[in-house]
């Protein structure tokens, strides 16, 4: 390793803070000050610039992003029993929420290039207790929201997308129409947590809806169930966006579209420097050639490895200095907490083999060229030895 390079940083939050600190430290003095730290105007603010930015009619900031899916589930009336089809692999936050609420998960397998929701799993997973389907733009990428919102209307079902890890990102739809991720569906969630691509200095999270009824219903759940102070009209939860972190949030949203450029440029350069490489499947930017591949936002950029030890290659990296991340080493179907009887090895043969081959590598907006060199070849010699 050159002694003149940077530490190579998973996530480099610091590197990141440090070109926006003045106007990031001004924010949170600016809420101490005002003693504002609960519903203050600057949760109202960032709500707004959000929506804005989103194209987006409602913004309903809450705690973190577990509780903006729970609550977008509470707010659409799903009730114990009721059927929720997601995917095997994506984090358990997902299902977590579902069984919470007594709601019945189903879970499917993905498609192996995107990593997403398969389309044709979640068609046979449809019975007649399923009430809503919730895609995960896992990684960055926007499922295929086209083909979910179809088989959606024939069946009636909600549409519940997980944009957790796809803020920024865009779906192009058939007819050409670009639009955010987590504004497609019926409802979307998102989190800010510190790693995000829009991340906090703590827990944060939204909901967003272009649905006026589904969004006051929303608004009271996030508060105890209260529109008027002390009047409890739903049964709620205590899930607020504190005054400090949507100050935070504010300073960060302007940079989040270079934030978004920044880590498609990464991506490019460890896509490139893996061309060729046989054992090496690189992610898939879900682009085809009639769009520019500005949809996928790399909030993690994840390889496939074959014909190799993946959890080797790991300490490999570790050892020289280099950390990555197995996103996810266990399918939610095989996970105690989530197992179930119905759920069967040979509905789940894509899940199972990503959980052997994918690993996920350094990837964000501080990241620079020979950081980028040093990896990519650090890879390369391991797998090609």
């Amino acid at each position: 390793m050159s002694f003149i390079m940077k530490k190579i940083q998973m996530v480099d939050l610091k590197g990141q803070y440090e070109k926006i600190k003045e106007q990031v430290n001004k924010s949170v003095l600016d809420v101490i000050e005002s003693t504002a730290y609960i519903n203050g105007p600057e949760v109202h603010q960032f709500q707004k610039e959000l929506e804005e930015y989103l194209g987006v009619k409602h913004v309903i900031p809450c705690a973190n992003g577990t509780d903006a899916l729970q609550i977008a589930m509470m707010g659409l009336g799903l009730q114990p029993g009721d059927e929720v089809i997601t995917a095997d692999f994506t984090f358990a936050a997902t299902v977590e929420v579902i069984a919470l609420l007594g709601l019945t998960p189903v879970l499917v397998d993905v498609n192996p290039e995107s990593f997403n929701i398969d389309v044709e799993a979640i068609k046979k997973a449809i019975t007649p207790k399923t009430k809503a389907i919730v895609p995960v733009h896992l990684f960055g990428l926007a499922a295929n929201m086209d083909e979910i919102m179809k088989i959606a209307r024939q069946h009636n079902l909600y549409v519940i997308e997980d944009n957790a890890q796809a803020i920024g990102g865009y779906y192009t739809t058939k007819t050409g129409k670009k639009l955010k991720t987590g504004t497609i569906g019926d409802v979307g969630s998102t989190s800010f947590f510190p790693s995000k691509n829009l991340g906090c200095y703590g827990d944060g999270g939204a909901i967003f809806t272009n649905n006026d009824d589904l969004a006051h219903t929303i608004r009271g759940i996030v508060n105890h169930g209260m529109y008027k102070r002390y009047h409890h009209d739903v049964v709620g939860v205590n899930s607020r966006l504190d005054s400090i972190q949507a100050a935070i949030l504010r300073a960060k949203l302007p940079h989040l579209d270079s934030y978004n450029k920044a880590r498609r440029e990464a991506a490019k350069k460890y896509t490139e420097g893996f061309s060729g490489i046989e054992n090496i499947c690189t992610p898939s930017c879900g682009c085809d050639a009639q769009h520019s591949c500005n949809c996928h936002v790399f909030h993690q950029y994840t390889l496939k490895v074959k014909n190799t030890d993946r959890d080797s290659l790991v300490q490999h990296l570790n050892e020289n200095g280099i950390p990555c991340g197995v996103y996810y080493p266990i399918p939610l179907h095989l996970q105690k907490a989530y197992a179930d009887s119905r759920y069967k090895e040979e509905d789940f043969t894509v899940t199972n083999q990503l959980v052997k081959e994918v690993i996920s590598l350094p990837m964000h907006t501080e990241l620079d060229d020979e950081q980028i060199q040093f990896i990519t070849q650090t890879v390369i010699n391991f797998v090609t030895k």
